[in-house]
């Protein structure tokens, strides 16, 4: 049974989604304020946390990144009233892994309820590759995976979880092309059809951060017309 944290303040859609949510068969925990929310999370660890982004107490921006700092990697689900792209933007980059701006349909809501509860179950099937590489170094970037530590020339790069994400499965597949919705498929893991710009803003945001020189990327190269790829001229060491 999956366990689901409602954090919202509209006790009307508190009911809407519960009634669906136990139709799946899950477990529905509910808070009504941000801070409470936060505090759940962490003590219940849900399987996923459908998240307002207005809420009393603490905004659901704020608490989906306090969810994040304390290394909890429950799928989110950001609700807002708000349509602004930047709003959306924001939700995503902060570490939510869906979003949904209101008034949503409640069919579409199951079929992206359902989509994150494919990924865990292919995420939790696949099998270890003892194989696969837990620290990478190449030239003066050094990724150790299991620690989610980032080196550049010695000094630690703090990167958010997406930007993390992108670069190990870059740096993964030296020279393979990915094109934008190949990476929001596997990053954010839903097809978020008209978000691709939200790729190019990781992508630009990871390159001001690791990139010696932005205007001529020696790491995360651009491949045009197709995507983007991690250098494959620089050998891992």
């Amino acid at each position: 049974m999956k366990k689901v944290l409602i954090v919202e303040d509209d006790p009307e859609i508190v009911h809407l989604l519960e009634i669906h949510l136990n139709d799946l068969g899950c477990q529905v925990l509910t808070s009504s304020d941000g801070a409470e929310g936060l505090r759940k999370t962490i003590n219940e660890n849900p399987d996923l946390v459908i998240l307002d982004v207005m809420l009393p107490e603490m905004d659901g921006i704020e608490v989906c990144q306090k969810i994040r700092a304390n290394n909890i990697t429950s799928p989110i689900m950001m609700l807002t009233a708000r349509s602004e792209e930047i709003d959306k933007v924001l939700g995503l980059e902060v570490g939510a892994d869906d979003y949904l701006t209101k008034p949503f349909s409640v069919r579409e809501f199951i079929a992206r309820v359902k989509a994150i509860f494919r990924r865990q179950k292919m995420d939790d099937a696949a099998p270890t590759h003892t194989e696969n590489p837990k620290f990478m170094e190449f030239d003066i970037l050094s990724i150790n995976i299991e620690m989610r530590k980032v080196l550049l020339d010695g000094k630690k790069i703090e990167l958010s979880p997406k930007e993390f994400e992108l670069l190990v499965l870059l740096s993964s597949n030296p020279g393979k092309s990915y094109d934008r919705t190949q990476l929001l498929n596997m990053i954010w893991g839903y097809d978020f059809k008209g978000y691709e710009h939200t790729v190019n803003s990781h992508i630009n945001r990871l390159r001001s951060k690791i990139e010696p020189d932005m205007s001529n990327p020696k790491f995360i190269l651009t491949t045009w017309g197709v995507g983007y790829k991690f250098n494959e001229e620089l050998t891992e060491n």
